[in-house]
């Protein structure tokens, strides 16, 4: 039984060392909980800081039964409608000026006539022209407004242009190339017009021993006629028929 106490106080006193342990190992956590120094701000950029700004304190509002202030008598004086005009500076005297007696001044100039009174009325403005002589300078212009209009928006064409030094300048042209040539010149031929209808061919030869026109038969011609006499015909140049003439055309804008 003494064996069975000493055995429960020893238990005993083991937790109470436990606890008492325990409790001290709290205390001193708690102790160096306080002491630790602050964690350092994570480094993640600026941070923004608050400002506080102590606003003034509102005055009081003024009271309505406080009378406003009377109003400050202004001290200017009235400004005249009127004014004084002032007084006028004295000038010094000027020189006298000796003025001698010309001839010219010396006698009196004629009096000058008064002009005539000029009518009040104003004269009436010449009459405009009538609905007739409008009509006719309208049908005088016509021709000129259609000629402009057709010259500026639509080139019609025009006959070549013709006078009697043009007409002379053609004239020497074509003698000079009906002229015959020599013996060891190169012939001229030029095409005639034929007036006959029958659809033959004419030109003209000029050579150094004369004038002959080489006639070409027409296509409709009869074979027999062909095959008997020929194509061609050489035969005298009849003096109706001319080479033909170039055209000069032209617009109305050249």
């Amino acid at each position: 039984m003494n064996i069975a106490y000493r055995a429960a106080s020893t238990d005993r006193r083991l937790s109470l060392l436990l606890t008492a342990l325990v409790h001290l190992a709290l205390i001193a956590g708690w102790y160096a909980a306080r002491t630790l120094p602050a964690p350092a701000p994570p480094n993640d950029g600026p941070r923004s800081r608050v400002l506080w700004i102590p606003l003034p304190r509102s005055r009081p509002a003024l009271r309505d039964s406080e009378p406003a202030p009377p109003p400050k008598e202004s001290t200017a004086r009235p400004i005249p409608l009127h004014p004084r005009p002032a007084a006028p500076l004295a000038l010094p005297p000027a020189p006298a000026i000796e003025s001698r007696p010309t001839p010219a001044a010396a006698a009196p100039a004629p009096a000058q006539t008064p002009a005539p009174a000029t009518a009040t009325a104003t004269q009436p403005a010449p009459p405009g022209p009538s609905a007739e002589q409008i009509l006719e300078r309208a049908r005088r212009d016509i021709g000129g407004i259609d000629k402009a209009l057709r010259k500026e928006n639509k080139p019609y064409i025009a006959a070549p242009l013709d006078s009697p030094q043009m007409r002379l300048r053609q004239g020497i042209e074509h003698a000079r190339a009906m002229a015959p040539n020599r013996i060891w010149e190169a012939p001229k031929v030029e095409e005639l017009v034929n007036n006959t209808g029958d659809g033959a061919r004419r030109s003209r030869v000029v050579g150094g021993r004369g004038t002959y026109c080489v006639t070409e038969r027409a296509t409709n011609t009869d074979v027999e006629m062909i095959e008997h006499h020929g194509k061609l015909r050489i035969t005298s140049c009849p003096t109706h028929e001319e080479p033909a003439k170039k055209q000069e055309w032209r617009t109305l804008q050249d």
